[in-house]
């Protein structure tokens, strides 16, 4: 495990700044990279920016951007010099980025040339600078004639501490408010540095960066835990599409990346299980176990070719991963690794690597970090995750009242999600403590566990299930190109498909799940559900199934 002097964001830059100088830092894909050296002198020329815009320790300053090398380089600018970073989520609407902006009071934000145009019509008396990330030239500004300048450094010395407030990150949550948590240097340098116990990283690993910065499972795992361990980093101009994706995977040939589970499901559905129910004969075979491994084992070798052949982890994070397709990334060999964590954690509290992952546990707790289940049932075992650790956030921004809703005096956080830990203190997500309905007679149904199963029906894209007047009812978006494709021949009866696709589902899960868990109507949906920055539904927006 890599450890720093003391735990803030310029200490951790520059123990590594000294050890892997002329090492490669950040690039875009097919483009030089800056070393350590380069990314850490534009970052004191970012810092001395700031302080000739009058920035002081302790101001709020947003960013507003794509992933690219220059995120990190302000990120760290504005960190070193006392001063927090407030990162908004690129697919924030308008609304949320002029909420942000006032809740936190940002003097300034950075943003990219594809994202300034939702700041144009924002105004208020506390933002006063703006600038353009990609050569940090000034937009806006109370200040005259103050220019970028290269080589140069800040007059002032700043010292940050443990302690001081580094990051506000606005929760993309899925329960709807979006809330500021307030995180420490230490809370989230201590999680890079556990975070580093978990997999060997050295300055010979390459990650690709496809999840947004400014959400902290990516911050943290995905841009502070190589800089850390001096690995380099590739960014992509464009969204990470297939056509986009592909290429760069070749180029890079990462040894580690981050993804959501949205993103490997999809993957396995679309790529994978089509080829081995293609014709009754694959299917046949795919349904003999020793047979179903081994094509399991040759489509791994496949999916590892995909992926530039040398990773060695591809952590999953984010929600919770389907059992089918766990099921499918273990027999076919391939390196993935769960881990659980949230914002409020800095973000991770569990996590294994990929020689040691169990069937749909996250491995666990990191070192320095205490879980425990609060209340457990007698009969389960289950109760509510609360988590204790020099990670745990100080709080919500300016909300004294919702932070006592989560943080216990004696300093331990409520996650709110629902779990078990096992004799060998590996846990077991069961879902979210907000999201069970409780059945009939009493019984606690998972919505996510039903959910897991109509997800491995044919032509399902994605669904949600909730009650409504007392009955299960699963909203379900369907593939509609994946159809229309297939059933060609119908032309115009597609409503018709549907219903028969509807049917067909609903016998399909009730078939295998529990007695309680059996939903009564499906409900397709024309378009794709709302989700948050890692893929999860904003379930929040769905508590009524539409009329």
């Amino acid at each position: 495990m890599k450890d720093i002097p003391v735990l803030t964001l310029p200490a951790l830059l520059q123990q590594s700044v000294e050890k892997f100088a002329k090492q490669p830092a950040v690039a875009f894909v097919d483009e030089t990279p800056l070393n350590y050296s380069e990314f850490d002198s534009i970052r004191f020329s970012v810092s001395a920016l700031l302080e000739k815009l009058e920035i002081q320790p302790g101001d709020r300053v947003a960013l507003l951007s794509a992933n690219m090398p220059h995120w990190g380089i302000t990120y760290f600018a504005i960190a070193s010099m006392g001063a927090i970073v407030v990162p908004i989520l690129p697919d924030f609407s308008e609304t949320e980025i002029d909420n942000v902006l006032n809740h936190s009071g940002a003097k300034a934000i950075f943003t990219s040339k594809g994202l300034k145009s939702k700041i144009e019509n924002f105004s208020n008396n506390t933002l006063v600078h703006r600038i353009l990330i990609e050569d940090f030239s000034i937009l806006e500004s109370n200040s005259s004639g103050i220019l970028f300048e290269e080589g140069t450094k800040p007059d002032k010395n700043y010292t940050v501490s443990e302690d001081d407030l580094a990051v506000i990150i606005y929760t993309s949550g899925t329960t709807g408010k979006s809330k500021g948590v307030m995180l420490t240097h230490k809370n989230v340098c201590s999680n890079a540095v556990a975070s580093s116990g978990i997999q060997e990283i050295n300055s010979e690993d390459r990650f690709l960066s496809v999840l947004p910065l400014s959400h902290t499972y990516e911050n943290t795992i995905g841009f502070l835990l190589p800089i850390l361990c001096g690995a380099s980093i590739a960014y992509i101009k464009k969204p990470p599409t297939p056509a986009v994706l592909l290429p760069a995977l070749k180029t890079v040939r990462p040894t580690l990346m981050l993804t959501v589970p949205l993103i490997i499901e999809k993957i396995y559905r679309s790529k994978v299980l089509p080829t081995f129910t293609k014709s009754k004969l694959m299917k046949f075979l795919y349904s003999i176990p020793p047979l179903r491994k081994k094509l399991n084992q040759i489509a791994g070798k496949k999916l590892m070719q995909t992926f530039g052949g040398e990773l060695k982890f591809f952590g999953i994070g984010g929600a919770k991963l389907d059992k089918t397709v766990e099921k499918f990334l273990r027999e076919a060999k391939f390196p993935y690794a769960i881990g659980y964590g949230l914002t409020e954690t800095s973000p991770l509290l569990a996590g294994v690597n990929a020689l040691n992952t169990r069937l749909q546990s996250t491995g666990p707790p990191l070192k320095g970090i205490t879980l425990k289940i609060h209340n457990p049932g007698k009969l389960t075992g289950e109760g509510e995750i609360w988590a204790k650790g020099p990670n745990v956030m100080k709080g919500y921004y300016k909300e004294p009242e919702l932070t006592k809703e989560v943080m216990t005096e004696d300093g331990w956080f409520r996650t709110g999600d629902l779990g078990i830990l096992d004799d060998t203190n590996f846990l077991y997500i069961r879902g979210r403590s907000k999201n069970v309905i409780i059945g009939p007679g009493g019984e606690n149904i998972f919505p996510e566990d039903i959910e897991s199963v109509i997800n491995n029906f044919q032509h399902v894209a994605e669904s949600l299930v909730i009650q409504q007047k007392g009955k299960l009812v699963a909203m379900v978006h369907f593939n509609r190109e994946e159809i229309e494709s297939k059933y060609q021949h119908m032309k115009g009866e597609f409503s018709e498909k549907y219903e028969e696709l509807s049917k067909e589902l609903r016998e399909y899960v009730n078939a295998r799940v529990s007695k309680f868990s059996k939903i009564q109507e499906v409900m397709p949906q024309k378009e794709e559900f709302v989700k948050t920055a890692t893929k999860k539904i904003k379930r929040f927006l769905y508590t009524q199934a539409p009329a």
